[in-house]
């Protein structure tokens, strides 16, 4: 039975990723940012931390090793035990740099205070953006603010810039459908106008044949109606450590609250 459960485990263990040592306030294993710009994260973290005694931590890591970036966080979160003990106020922001997912995982005495609502809007409205920008460093930063943001009772400041950004985008889709009918209405009822007015407006080359607006317009030939010809370009768009000096969590724990996303 003890070999059976051996070869059970195996497949699980080799999914888990190899979790990385607690250093500082930030732990930049991916290099996703600069010196500085880690510096100044970690002196905002610390400041406050001092002032709250809410902990948040940052991780980023190259990979997950094919393990789901939820267990992973959490298993994170309880072995550097960040947040204080019986307090369990803890937060930590992970970064997994090669398969393009972030997380943040909340204590257990945070979840009423930033819920998993609240992490998904800070993911996908300050993250992403970011991320797809090329800019981790403001990414991160930036999910820090908001979090102290709603850790500091702006809850609803962070809401209405969501509902914002949402309006925002809802009306990206209306613009794109009003430019199709625009472009669908010009070929499709440019093509029967010129098959009209050619005749009458452009100058006879032969038989079935006129030259109008700079166009050669045919008839005949095998066809019931007249038709033109051209060429045209199209454009496009794309979207999308710090030495710690013995630094070290409080002892308190997380049961997986928070919100993921990838980019």
């Amino acid at each position: 039975m003890a070999i059976l459960a051996i070869l059970l485990f195996l497949p699980l263990a080799a999914l888990a990723a190899e979790l990385p040592a607690l250093t500082g306030r930030v732990v930049d294993n991916a290099d996703l940012m600069s010196a500085a710009e880690e510096a100044g994260l970690t002196e905002k973290l610390a400041a406050f931390e001092g002032k709250s005694s809410d902990q948040i931590v940052v991780a980023t890591i190259d990979s997950l090793d094919g393990e789901a970036i939820e267990p992973f966080a959490n298993r994170l979160f309880r072995a550097w035990r960040l947040g204080q003990a019986g307090e369990d106020n803890g937060i930590l922001v992970v970064v997994a740099k090669s398969d393009r997912k972030m997380r943040i995982e909340v204590g257990y005495g945070l979840e009423g205070t930033l819920t998993d609502l609240h992490s998904k809007l800070i993911i996908e409205n300050t993250m992403v953006p970011a991320f797809r920008a090329g800019d981790f460093a403001a990414g991160i930063s930036g999910a820090v603010d908001d979090i102290i943001m709603v850790l500091e009772g702006n809850a609803a400041e962070l809401e209405a810039r969501a509902e914002r950004n949402q309006e925002t985008g809802d009306e990206f889709p209306d613009l794109v459908v009003v430019l199709f009918v625009i472009v669908w209405g010009t070929l499709f009822f440019g093509g029967f106008a010129i098959a009209f007015l050619a005749p009458i407006f452009g100058k006879k080359l032969g038989p079935g044949r006129y030259r109008w607006l700079g166009m050669n317009v045919s008839f005949g030939g095998g066809s019931s109606g007249g038709g033109y010809s051209g060429g045209s370009s199209g454009g496009g768009w794309s979207s999308g450590s710090s030495g710690g000096g013995g630094f070290s969590g409080g002892g308190g724990s997380s049961g997986g609250g928070g919100s993921s996303g990838s980019w």
